[in-house]
């Protein structure tokens, strides 16, 4: 009887283990970046202190299987700078990884700031954090070997893609690689994905025209390019701030999302719309039948609190608008941050539901 029990209840556990297997949650966050005043800011005595920077949303971070964000500054060593040329301290990359982050994106406009040097550096101070990354690499050999970015999780397969519309002019050198966008190498990375027998294929993309609210052509022609070749999410980054995000489904089933941009993480910029960003958390199931559905789309708003005495920055402090938009909040941040704050809200719930039909917006 004892031995008929165990052996109930080993399956019982092994067949738990499967069902929970087959699920997968995603969070995306926008642009890490550091401007000046982060860099000035975070300085101390021995180093670079950004231990306040993620305090408040890390259990978010850490409650996703695979978070995701996009690195847009080079980690190139000194001199540390901003804007427009980043170097960032390697404590940075340390701090995103301290709050959960699992995958930094790296093809983006500002990855070739240090030149050669630079991209080879970040790679190198990824690589000893053992931090998963792509989108740049050392060489072409590299990239067969590490692209597309491919992952198993919780027995589901994965396809990572990144791509950057530009380097601001800069070309990278050889034998170093940028993965620009090129549809005929998209396609072909795409092609080998599905080689690799991704259940899901994800692409980040650097796209899109600065500081304003909605998506543009060529955003909508390359979103239609990718989905039509069987790509389900599309996550946009680079404009630093929020745009749509465009939901399709079939037989009331999510067939895709496109997120034309999360907007900042957090950054040093002034503008309202950049001070915040969103952050979305992505669940997906693989079904009996293999097939691989989307679940739940669940997006959130994420504020900056920037802390300045006598004209000079403090600190930055990244919250929840959902967490702050009361009294407490408005004690915390102060009543000028506050109304920034629900400014930043309106204009981003307005933008990311403009593609959304009636009664289904993704953020209240």
């Amino acid at each position: 009887m004892r031995l008929t029990l165990l052996v109930l209840l080993q399956f019982v556990f092994l067949y738990s283990s499967f069902s929970q297997s087959k699920k997968v949650s995603f969070l995306f966050v926008g642009d890490a970046m550091q401007h000046q005043s982060q860099i000035d800011a975070a300085k101390t005595e021995g180093g670079y202190d950004y231990s306040n920077y993620f305090k408040n949303i890390e259990d978010k971070v850490n409650e996703a299987d695979v978070a995701v964000v996009n690195l847009e500054v080079a980690l190139g060593g000194k001199p540390y700078n901003g804007y427009p040329m980043f170097s960032a301290p390697d404590e940075y990359a340390v701090a995103l990884k301290d709050a959960g982050f699992d995958i930094f994106l790296l093809a983006n406009n500002h990855c070739l700031d240090r030149r050669k040097k630079g991209l080879e550096r970040t790679i190198q101070v990824l690589d000893s954090l053992k931090i998963k990354h792509t989108g740049t690499f050392v060489d072409e050999t590299k990239r067969e070997l590490y692209y597309p970015l491919m992952m198993i999780k919780n027995g589901i397969r994965i396809a990572m893609l990144n791509y950057t519309y530009g380097t601001n002019g800069v070309k990278v050198q050889s034998p170093n690689i940028v993965n620009y966008i090129d549809r005929q190498q998209i396609k072909a990375d795409i092609d080998m994905a599905k080689r690799m027998k991704a259940d899901i294929i994800i692409a980040n993309m650097h796209w899109g025209d600065e500081y304003l609210l909605k998506e543009n052509k060529t955003q909508r022609d390359l979103a239609d390019f990718l989905l039509q070749n069987g790509v389900r999410l599309i996550i946009g980054n680079h404009p630093h701030v929020v745009q749509p995000i465009d939901v399709k489904t079939e037989g009331g089933d999510v067939q895709s999302v496109t997120v034309y941009s999360l907007g900042n993480f957090i950054s040093g910029m002034k503008k309202i719309d950049c001070v915040g960003g969103s952050m979305l958390r992505i669940d997906i199931s693989k079904e009996e039948d293999q097939s691989v559905k989307i679940e739940d789309i669940e997006c959130s708003l994420l504020w900056t609190k920037k802390t300045i005495k006598n004209g000079v920055y403090q600190s930055f402090e990244l919250i929840s608008v959902d967490d702050f938009y009361n009294e407490e909040g408005k004690e915390h941040l102060g009543t000028v941050q506050y109304e920034q704050m629900k400014l930043f809200a309106k204009n981003a719930k307005k933008a990311i539901n403009s593609l959304c039909a009636e009664g289904e917006e993704l953020i209240k």
